[in-house]
């Protein structure tokens, strides 16, 4: 029947379509100006991607040292993260004091009588006391240095019970067909569920409800409370953004937004989560947050995510759906009393806008794990931004109490459904993996497939071939390049282990799919439990660009393809014959020719920072043509602490450098991912913008080298004196690297490189295949990109060196990129310039039409604006 649910209008987004450019001018043209939102979701909430300038999340640049220390983590001493979950041999309750942190007057909560951070601590040390169901323990800290409390509700346990239930989980993972007959495990096992709140830190009420539903199970004697903890545990975290919660932000102290992390973890908060979904294995999930009114409760609309076992999915979270749907409606809010919309739930409700095709939510990364239900809920009442600073404290404290209100109907809702149907949704998630460790196929939805759920048409099929396997080449191949593979390939399987995959090792050469492979190489046998993790982090991902007009998000992100490793995936045969081992870290690869001079490719952010770190030592560099840097034989000792550092390889070279390569200062007009990217290659970095210019910026004192801009800082928006300081700056030999329309814009109205920038469709983006040329900035690059945005570089005048180009054909490997009025589409694209350098009036200038920093995501991409900014 084609597409039977009921339709409700979509949002349209502004889409920017071709630029009217010359030499010296950039001009955009808007699509629908009345279209004031980016946002498809109902009640146009202001959602913005990480694209917004530091300027806008002053806090990220602000941030003390401490919180991008947090953030990076292990990314600079490769291998020594941790990967176990602790206190496995404890029972229940695990109480423990928590100390409670200063009271802060200024925190946002208070306002709208909703529960401060620093209320949180007494509370739980008060609910810990309240018989024996409540535990809690600190699952991490949050960039801005704030513990993360989860909360365990269950009945008490011994460590002897504890013990065995850790085994069946373990069992239902590891032998899920086994586990399927086991007899203890369906009669037993205590069904995970969790609650995840207050991920974007001003969307509050979620964590205030969680309080509210804990004291009630842990003084409730009636016998439904009793059963529910005796086969289930319930697992809250309380707040997984104190730092947005405190300071009224969606973001983090580090200007994230945590709900588009997930398959990158840059921050410690989403570190924090992806444990718990390792560690706990919820089989329902839900996520708290706001508003949409009214309230929107998933599952979504098309495209569904590739890589899930769709059928059930979709069973148990659309029936979750309805039930919480109807504990929200029988609450009684109407619109004409209270303002409140009756609930909506996506794929019944919308025909598009609202997808659950990337894995970078909350909802849309746990299913990989094992949730067989896992769900966004927004609740209706807006509380946040402009609201906040406008309405009056009775109001905002009406609306907040309705959000509390509806998140505990949701919650409570979940509970019921989860424990009348605990059976099937732990077979379900049994299934889920044993589909995986057998290499079953898919089952694509149908109304026979998924009985009960109206509306399914082919929109909703989305299925993958997996392949057989995915090799990751050792890179032992003779010469640095294959060095540069193989640090990549480190750091790809360290994240790939992070996230639970199972990855293997060859103890000799084999040969595989028609190509030999030589011994150390990783295999990852994609008949794993969790081959949905697996493939949807390696594959390439799909054009999903005649599917759907628009999309709520990214649509492309393959770590395959933008991670800097050789990913290989084996289509069939047999892995019979392959010897590997089980590995639970990469192998190091850092090294030091023995003699000789030496020579360090910058074809891995690790061997940026590596670079910048020796030249904060005082070694003495020297460029080569190619864009690697040269040490002398003398500087061995200082090569051999970075490389033990940074897990890089120094060879040896008769290649004799040029130019000396001094330390880089970056003034940087960034976005938070951009910034912390710099920082993570070891750039010394000094945030900027209009507003920091327009104070009297001090070009001198601030010892900036390079300014990068691609976000908050306008040319024509800054006053006299701010104008003659940058254009002093740049004309006395600052280089300048730009990324996107504001990079652009800038190089235009200083009159620098005489290019003619030209934007694609404003909604595209997706990873793209590019032609390197070579040399000092895309020298050993990989073969694709990240854009959003898309820009490119057409009219170059004279000395305008064109060092990378989109593909021609279509350059989009997969994403979601299309013609707008039949311009600013891939085909426009196709061969033009993307990435440009060149000098001019003093200056020495790199423009990106791509967005190779973006999110701290595209890793293997990062050195072409490290080598971008230490050559100008």
């Amino acid at each position: 029947m084609g597409i039977s649910r009921p339709l409700r209008p979509v949002s349209p987004r502004p889409v920017l379509l071709t630029a009217l450019a010359s030499a010296g001018a950039l001009l955009f043209t808007t699509l629908a100006p009345g279209s004031a939102t980016a946002d498809p979701r109902p009640g146009g909430r202001d959602v913005l991607r990480e694209g917004s300038p530091l300027s806008s999340t002053e806090r990220a640049a602000k941030a003390p040292k401490s919180a991008a220390d947090r953030a990076l983590g292990d990314a600079q001493s490769p291998g020594s993260g941790s990967r176990s979950g602790s206190g496995k041999d404890r029972g229940y309750p695990r109480e423990q004091k928590l100390t409670a942190p200063p009271v802060n007057p200024d925190d946002k909560s208070i306002k709208l009588g909703l529960a401060p951070y620093h209320s949180l601590a007494p509370k739980l040390n008060a609910l810990q006391g309240i018989g024996d169901r409540v535990s809690v323990e600190i699952a991490g800290r949050s960039a801005g240095g704030h513990q993360l409390y989860l909360v365990t509700v269950t009945a008490p346990e011994s460590a002897k019970e504890t013990a065995r239930q850790e085994r069946m989980r373990e069992l239902i993972e590891n032998a899920p067909a086994a586990a399927a007959k086991d007899r203890a495990v369906k009669a037993s096992y205590k069904t995970p569920v969790f609650v995840n709140n207050n991920i974007h830190g001003n969307e509050w009420e979620g964590t205030d409800a969680a309080l509210k539903l804990i004291e009630k199970l842990a003084k409730a004697e009636d016998g439904t409370t009793k059963d529910l903890l005796a086969h289930n545990r319930l697992y809250f975290n309380v707040t997984a953004n104190p730092d947005g919660r405190i300071a009224g932000t969606r973001a983090n102290a580090n200007g994230f937004d945590l709900n588009r992390d997930f398959i990158t973890a840059s921050q410690p908060e989403v570190r924090a989560m992806r444990q718990i979904a390792i560690d706990k294995q919820p089989a329902v999930m839900i996520d708290l947050h706001g508003y949409v009114n009214g309230t929107l409760i998933e599952p979504t609309t098309p495209p569904h995510g590739e890589n899930y076992e769709y059928d059930l999915f979709l069973k148990n979270s659309y029936a979750n759906a309805l039930g919480m749907e109807a504990a929200v409606n029988g609450l009684g809010y109407t619109p004409e009393k209270d303002g409140v919309e009756p609930a909506i739930i996506p794929f019944r409700d919308q025909e598009e806008g609202w997808d659950d095709w990337p894995p970078i939510f909350t909802p849309q990364y746990m299913p990989f794990h094992g949730a067989v239900a896992a769900h966004t809920i927004e609740f209706p009442m807006t509380v946040n931004n402009d609201e906040y600073d406008e309405l009056p404290v009775p109001e905002l404290r009406r609306r907040s109490a309705i959000n509390v209100d509806i998140a505990g109907a949701a919650m409570s809702a979940t509970l019921k459904y989860t424990q009348e149907h605990r059976t099937s949704v732990i077979a379900d998630q049994i299934e889920t993996f044993r589909r995986g460790a057998a290499g079953a196929a898919q089952v694509p939805v149908s109304p026979e497939t998924v009985p009960g759920v109206p509306g399914i048409g082919p929109e909703d099929v989305y299925t993958t071939d997996f392949p057989r396997a995915y090799v990751i080449p050792r890179g032992k191949e003779k010469g640095a390049r294959g060095q540069r593979s193989a640090a990549a390939a480190s750091r790809l399987v360290e994240h790939l282990l992070d996230n639970d995959v199972r990855v293997r090792r060859a103890t000799k050469d084999f040969r595989l799919g028609g190509t030999s492979y030589a011994e150390g190489s990783y295999v990852v046998d994609m008949r794993q439990p969790k081959r949905g993790m697996a493939n949807v982090m390696l594959a390439d991902g799909r054009d999903i660009s005649d599917k759907v007009s628009t999309m709520y998000d990214i649509s492309g992100w393959s770590l395959g393809r933008l991670w800097g490793a050789t990913v290989n995936p084996v289509k069939g045969g047999s892995l019979s014959g392959v010897r590997t081992r089980a590995v639970d870290s990469a192998s190091r690869v850092g090294h030091v020719a023995s003699r000789g001079d030496l020579r360090l490719r910058l074809d891995d952010a690790r061997e940026v920072a590596a670079l910048n770190w020796l030249l904060k030592q005082g070694t003495s560099v020297r460029r080569a043509a190619d864009g690697s840097v040269v040490l002398p034989s003398a500087a061995r000792g200082a090569a051999a602490v970075a490389a033990r550092k940074y897990d890089v390889a120094f060879d040896a070279t008769k290649v004799k450098g040029g130019a000396v390569v001094r330390a880089t200062r970056v003034a940087a007009a960034v976005t938070p991912g951009e910034l912390l990217a710099l920082r993570e290659m070891n750039f010394e970095v000094v945030p900027v913008s209009t507003d920091v210019l327009n104070a009297g910026f001090d070009w001198k004192k601030s010892g900036a080298d390079a300014l990068f801009v691609s976000a908050g800082l306008a040319y024509q928006e800054l006053n006299a004196g701010a104008k003659a300081g940058l254009d002093a700056f740049l004309a006395g030999g600052g280089g300048l690297v730009g990324r996107g329309a504001e990079g652009a814009a800038l190089n235009s109205d200083a009159k620098l490189l005489a290019v003619e920038a030209v934007q694609g469709n404003g909604d595209a983006n997706g990873v793209v295949r590019v032609v390197n040329a070579g040399g000092p900035v895309t020298g050993g690059a990989i073969g694709h990109s990240f854009v959003y945005a898309p820009l490119w570089f057409k009219g170059l005048g004279s000395g305008v060196r064109v060092d990378q180009s989109y593909a021609t054909g279509n350059p989009l490997l997969s994403g979601h990129w299309r013609a707008v009025d039949g311009a600013g589409g891939p085909a426009d694209a196709a061969g033009q310039a993307s990435v440009v350098s060149g000098s001019a009036a003093g200056s020495r200038v790199v423009l990106f039409g791509t967005e190779p920093l973006f999110r701290d995501h595209p890793k293997g991409v990062f050195p072409q604006v490290g080598r971008a900014l230490l050559s100008v």
